[in-house]
C-alpha cells in the first residue's frame, strides 16, 4: 500500500528502504532540495540525481527543531514524482514519536534525575534492557526510573543507541552572574545589531529559558556570523562562560569580537592556552589545550577547567570537531549550559548520535543558499579543475598502494601551472591557496613569494599574516590545514584548493567558508579545487563535494587543457 497517485513533474522519488532519490534537472529541485536537507541525509550527488536516506537520527534531529511527521509526509507527498511506499510514511511516523516519548525530569523532593513516559511497555522495556540496566537506580512506579546520580549524559547516550533518543528537561545550574550587554554601536562606531536570522537562532536556542532550552546546536553557513550568534546566546543567559574553539588565533578573533559587540572590559575575558592560563568570568580555550597530556597513557590535564569555572553556559565552537576525550567530559556536564555552533553536523567519525546526546539537538538550521539569496553570505561560483598525471609518475602512481596513491595524484606537479592561470585570472582579488601537504605549500611557496602557514607557524607571524591580508599588504597568502577553522578573512574572495583531506565534507564546507562573508560590489567569491583526473584525487573531491552539493552549490567542471588555452589566448591577445 502507497500514498498518492503519480506526478510526473515532481523531482523526488522515494524508496521502501527510506532512500529517497531527487531529480536535478526539474524546475522544483532547489524548493525539494531544501525541504529534504531538513529530514533526510545527502549520501551521493550525481550529475542527474541525488540520492538522499532518511534515517532515524535524521528524524529526530527534524523533530527537535520543530518538525511534526505530518510536515514531513506533506512535503514529501507534495513533491514525489510517484506514491510513496506506506512503510517509509509508517517509519517517519514512528520514528519521530520516539522524540519525547521518554522524557528526563527531576525528581522532588531529593533532586535526582528520573526517567518518565507514559509508555508502561516502554518503561519495562528500559528497565529490562541489559545495556541501559547498569544506568538505573530503581523503578519507582509503572511510568517513572529513577537514574544513578552522574549517568544523565551515560543514560542519554545509552538510549539513543537502541532508538529511544531522551527529551531533557532536568533544566540547569545557574553559574555566576555576569552583566553583559550588546552595544549599539561598535568600538569603531558602525551600528550593531543581530541579524534577523541570527535573532531566530538565539531565540530557537534559549526558548524564553524553559528547560526545553538550553542545549543544543545551532547550523548556519560559515560567513553567517556564528561568533555573533554566540555573543548573543551569552548576552541571554547572562553568566559565567567557557568557550572552547579549535585554536588560538580563533580564540583570539572570539576575544574581539566580545570586545568588539558587548560592553565587557579586557579583565573580564580569560585565555587558557598554552600561552596563557587565565580563568576570568569568560574564558576562551582551545580544544587542543584541554586534550594535552605528556604521555599517551597518562591523564588530559587541563580538563579540570570544566570544573574550575561556575560556568553557566560552554559554548562548543565547530562542534563538528569535538574530540572523543571531550565527548567523556562533557558526559559528565550535563546540568550545565551547553551550545554547539557548527557548519554541518557532518562528523568524520561519524560520532553525530554523542552530538545530540550530549550537546543537544540540531535547534536551528538555515539553508546556505537562502541566506546567499538574501545576500547576508557571498555568492559563490565552484570549480573542479582537473588536470592531468605527469607522465613520468603514470607507473608509479600504478604500483602505488592506496594512500600513497592519494599523495601522489595530490601532489602532482601539473597542478602548477592551473595555479598560474587562476592567479592571473583574478589579478586585483584576495587569494587563498590551501593545500593539505605542507611540501607541496612551500614549493607553491617558492614559485610565489607568498607568506605561507603552517601548523609550526608561531602564533605571532600567524596574526601577522592575517592582518597583513586583512589589511591589503598582502594579496595572496598559502595556508595548511590549519586555516580551515574559525578564521575570519572577510576580504579574501578566491580560495584556490590544491589538495584535501581524502574525502572529508566538513573539510570542503569550511574552506569555502573562508569567502562566504559578504563583499563589497558584486558579492561574488570563487572556489577553485584543482584535481588530478582519473586518480584517487578525483574521487576523494567527489566525496568532499558532497555536503555542498546538499547546501546548493553545483562545481562546474574545467579540464587542465581548456584552462591552458584559455591562457594561452590571453597572452596572444595581450
Amino acid at each position: 500500500m502507497s500514498s498518492v497517485s503519480n506526478n510526473p513533474e515532481m523531482p523526488i522519488i522515494v524508496q521502501s528502504d527510506r532512500s529517497v532519490l531527487l531529480e536535478t534537472q526539474s524546475p522544483h529541485f532547489e524548493t525539494a532540495r531544501d525541504i529534504l536537507s531538513g529530514f533526510a541525509e545527502l549520501v551521493k550527488s550525481p550529475e542527474h540525481f541525488h540520492y538522499y536516506r532518511i534515517t532515524p537520527l535524521s528524524l529526530w534531529n527534524a523533530a527537535s527543531a520543530g518538525w511534526t511527521a505530518e510536515d514531513v509526509a506533506t512535503h514529501l507527498q507534495t513533491y514525489s514524482k510517484y506514491a510513496i511506499p506506506q512503510n517509509v510514511l509508517n517509519d517517519v511516523t514512528e520514528y519521530m514519536g520516539r522524540y519525547g516519548r521518554l522524557q528526563l525530569l527531576p525528581a522532588e523532593p531529593n533532586g535526582a534525575l528520573v526517567l518518565r513516559s507514559q509508555d508502561t511497555a516502554l518503561v519495562r522495556d528500559i528497565y529490562n534492557n541489559n545495556s541501559v540496566r547498569p544506568l538505573l537506580q530503581k523503578k519507582l512506579d509503572n511510568h517513572t526510573i529513577q537514574i544513578k546520580d552522574g549517568m544523565r549524559g551515560a543514560i542519554k547516550q545509552s538510549l539513543i543507541k537502541i532508538g529511544f533518543p531522551v527529551e531533557d528537561l532536568a533544566g540547569y545550574e545557574d553559574g555566576d552572574p555576569l552583566d553583559i550587554s550588546l552595544r549599539d554601536l561598535t568600538l569603531n562606531g558602525q551600528p550593531f545589531s543581530l541579524r534577523p536570522y541570527q535573532q531566530q537562532a538565539v531565540a530557537a536556542y534559549y526558548a524564553g529559558g524553559a528547560a526545553v532550552g538550553g542545549s543544543g546546536v545551532l547550523v548556519l553557513p560559515c560567513g553567517a556570523g556564528k561568533t555573533v550568534i554566540g555573543i548573543g546566546a551569552i548576552s541571554r543567559i547572562r553568566q559565567h562562560t567557557l568557550v572552547l574553539s579549535t585554536n588560538i588565533v580563533a580564540l583570539r578573533q572570539w576575544r574581539d569580537e566580545l570586545l568588539d559587540k558587548t560592553n565587557l572590559s579586557p579583565d573580564m575575558i580569560g585565555e587558557y592556552s598554552g600561552e596563557v592560563k587565565q580563568i576570568r568570568p569568560i574564558t576562551l580555550t582551545t580544544y587542543q589545550i584541554l586534550t594535552y597530556r605528556k604521555k599517551r597513557e597518562e591523564e588530559f590535564i587541563h580538563l579540570n577547567l570544566f570544573n574550575e569555572g561556575h560556568w553557566g553556559l560552554i559554548v562548543y565552537d565547530e562542534v563538528h570537531l569535538l574530540p572523543a576525550p571531550v565527548f567523556r567530559a562533557v558526559a559528565n556536564l550535563q546540568a550545565r549550559r551547553r551550545l554547539g555552533l557548527t557548519a554541518t553536523l557532518v562528523r568524520e567519525d561519524e560520532k553525530e548520535e554523542d552530538v545530540f546526546s550530549l550537546i543537544g539537538p540540531k535547534k536551528y538550521d538555515v539553508p546556505w543558499k537562502v541566506l546567499e539569496k538574501q545576500g547576508w553570505i557571498a555568492q559563490a561560483l565552484c570549480t573542479e579543475i582537473r588536470v592531468s598525471l605527469q607522465d613520468e609518475l603514470r607507473l608509479t602512481y600504478a604500483e602505488a598502494d592506496q594512500k600513497s596513491k592519494f599523495r601522489i595524484a595530490s601532489e602532482n606537479l601539473e597542478k602548477l601551472s592551473c595555479i598560474d592561470h587562476l592567479i592571473e585570472r583574478h589579478p586585483d582579488d584576495h587569494i587563498l591557496i590551501i593545500g593539505q601537504y605542507i611540501d607541496q605549500l612551500e614549493l607553491i611557496q617558492k614559485r610565489y613569494g607568498a607568506p605561507i602557514i603552517t601548523g609550526k607557524t608561531p602564533t605571532r607571524d600567524r596574526e601577522r599574516i592575517y592582518s597583513d591580508f586583512r589589511e591589503g599588504r598582502q594579496r595572496c597568502i598559502i595556508v595548511s590545514k590549519v586555516a580551515n577553522f574559525a578564521i575570519d578573512l572577510p576580504d579574501a574572495n578566491v580560495v584556490i584548493q590544491v589538495s584535501g583531506t581524502f574525502g572529508s565534507r566538513q573539510e570542503e564546507a569550511q574552506r569555502l567558508g573562508r569567502i562566504l562573508r559578504p563583499k563589497s560590489g558584486d558579492n561574488q567569491a570563487y572556489f577553485y579545487s584543482v584535481v588530478t583526473r582519473e586518480t584517487k584525487d578525483q574521487d576523494f573531491a567527489s566525496k568532499r563535494q558532497l555536503f555542498l552539493t546538499e547546501q546548493g552549490y553545483r562545481y562546474t567542471i574545467e579540464l587542465d587543457e581548456n584552462v591552458l588555452e584559455d591562457r594561452k589566448d590571453q597572452e596572444e591577445a595581450g
